[in-house]
């Protein structure tokens, strides 16, 4: 059963849409240095179940759950096909969604994503871990891999808001969260997504090698890959200029646009 998660607008309704889905442990907030975009494109920005303002149902979840969710979202809206970028779990739910429901999803960016997120025990043994002694164990853990050394330095108070964030999320939903990752194997699904994609990966990111990344690209039907310098797993945080450029050029690129 799909629920009915959080979101918001940026831009003007009758733009085209783009719907952006955030990473685990975030929320739609990450997407703060995108909102420029919202001069160009309608963006939808929600909050996946059991993190930020969603609601947490007890789990485990899927990704196909979390993609069920969107597709609500999408009928509520009465939006029948949309442009969808999505950050590493935001990133399996577009991959998802254009593989099983293809009509829906006309171009898809998914950044530091792959078909699936290794290893899977990693994911597990966290979601135990949260459900036993809470986020703010694992928090900065967690953060330490979004960001490069620099960035941290230069940027403490980003940390801090991210951390902050973290620790602030449901421990059922993050956990939940964590379980649909380590079970999400999209690999015998990817020779059914149509959509043009564009996969975006960051030089430092120890969750999603730029070299799979580029692996990745090469077994999607229409896909292009961009790997940008000095940055980890956030890498709209660290290079939204660049990240921004990239997101731009690709839905111009995009035969028709985004509908």
């Amino acid at each position: 059963m799909s629920v009915e998660v959080a979101y918001s607008w940026i831009g003007d309704r009758d733009k085209p849409v783009l719907v952006m889905s955030s990473a685990l442990g975030t929320s739609r907030a990450m997407w703060e240095s995108q909102h420029s975009l919202g001069d160009r494109y309608s963006l939808l920005l929600y909050d996946h179940r059991g993190l930020g303002e969603s609601p947490a149902p007890p789990g485990p979840y899927s990704v196909a759950e979390l993609g069920s969710d969107v597709l609500a979202l999408l009928d509520k809206l009465g939006l029948t096909s949309v442009g969808f970028c999505g950050l590493s779990l935001g990133g399996l739910v577009g991959l998802w969604l254009a593989a099983h429901h293809p009509s829906r999803i006309n171009t898809l960016i998914a950044i530091a994503s792959l078909s699936r997120l290794q290893p899977a025990d990693r994911y597990i043994e966290r979601a135990a871990a949260v459900r036993a002694d809470g986020i703010k164990p694992v928090a900065s853990g967690v953060v330490a891999r979004w960001f490069t050394p620099h960035f941290a330095e230069e940027h403490p108070s980003t940390l801090r808001r991210f951390t902050d964030a973290l620790e602030g999320m449901s421990a059922e939903g993050y956990a939940s969260c964590c379980e649909a990752i380590a079970t999400c194997d999209l690999r015998t699904d990817i020779h059914k997504i149509h959509a043009r994609t564009l996969l975006i990966a960051g030089t430092e990111d120890p969750v999603v090698p730029a070299a799979s990344a580029v692996m990745f690209g090469a077994s999607l039907r229409d896909a292009s890959v961009a790997v940008v310098p000095d940055a980890s797993h956030l890498v709209n945080v660290e290079q939204p200029e660049i990240v921004n450029r990239l997101v731009l050029e690709h839905l111009e690129d995009t035969d028709g646009g985004v509908a």
